[in-house]
């Protein structure tokens, strides 16, 4: 895979799909990876079939990227400024952005910083805890760092341990990243978004929280429920697949 460098760090990416489609920057979760968010579960042939250049990032700390133990190295601006980056080494101007989960969250933070590089965003997996901030997370640095996943007893710590050893993750990195990355949006901020976005949230999913309210903060959003999915499972929902596609070519 190829990679660029930003602020003193090697990160890879693809780019992928048609290339002389649009362009869209993908953003993976926490502890997934360029592979696991968006080739494994159809992205990439979803997007490149209809027509779309589609580029990844391995956010740092994660997938093929370098990784840092530093906590300040993992604040959702730095992180943003990675995928600015990414798409001025591939000389594009503006692309649409996706982001899943912390993802969406880095995603917020590179339309305010850059919103002339953003054509359209899409927040999947992250809804008004962007804003309110996100319950159960307690634990799961801890999680990481312990020396086997079998003292892990708490269940939403025990998850992220089990999905960093399955990707395997370096997880001293992984732990720094859940400590910093997880930086809310003010209400202002929020309303600061003025590309055109949509939000994805699945109805059983218990980290996000509503989409619908994060909508209402934005000027040109949209929420949209993914019917029966949690947090994990609808990354690779048909339903959302369809929504995003709507939605882009609305765009």
């Amino acid at each position: 895979m190829p990679h660029f460098q930003h602020d003193n760090l090697n990160l890879a990416y693809f780019d992928e799909g048609e290339p002389a489609g649009e362009p869209i920057l993908l953003i993976h979760g926490f502890a997934s990876n360029k592979s696991v968010n968006w080739v494994g579960p159809g992205w990439l042939k979803t997007l490149g079939e209809a027509g779309y250049r589609v580029i990844a990032i391995d956010n740092r700390g994660h997938g093929e990227s370098d990784k840092p133990h530093d906590r300040q190295a993992y604040e959702p601006e730095a992180m943003a400024g990675d995928a600015v980056a990414l798409l001025t080494h591939l000389r594009i101007e503006t692309a649409h952005v996706m982001g899943y989960s912390m993802g969406a969250r880095i995603s917020a933070f590179m339309s305010l910083a850059a919103p002339d590089r953003v054509r359209s965003v899409v927040f999947g997996g992250l809804g008004i805890g962007m804003v309110e901030g996100l319950g159960g997370w307690e634990g799961i640095a801890d999680a990481l760092r312990a020396p086997s996943i079998d003292v892990v007893t708490e269940d939403r710590p025990r998850m992220f341990r089990a999905f960093a050893d399955q990707t395997g993750s370096d997880r001293l990195a992984l732990a720094a990243c859940i400590e910093t990355s997880r930086k809310k949006l003010s209400p202002e901020q929020a309303g600061a978004i003025k590309a055109p976005a949509l939000i994805a949230v699945g109805t059983k999913d218990d980290i996000a929280g509503s989409g619908q309210e994060l909508a209402a903060l934005m000027p040109n959003a949209t929420a949209m429920d993914i019917p029966g999915r949690d947090h994990m499972l609808a990354v690779g929902d048909r339903v959302f697949k369809r929504g995003v596609l709507e939605f882009l070519a609305a765009h």
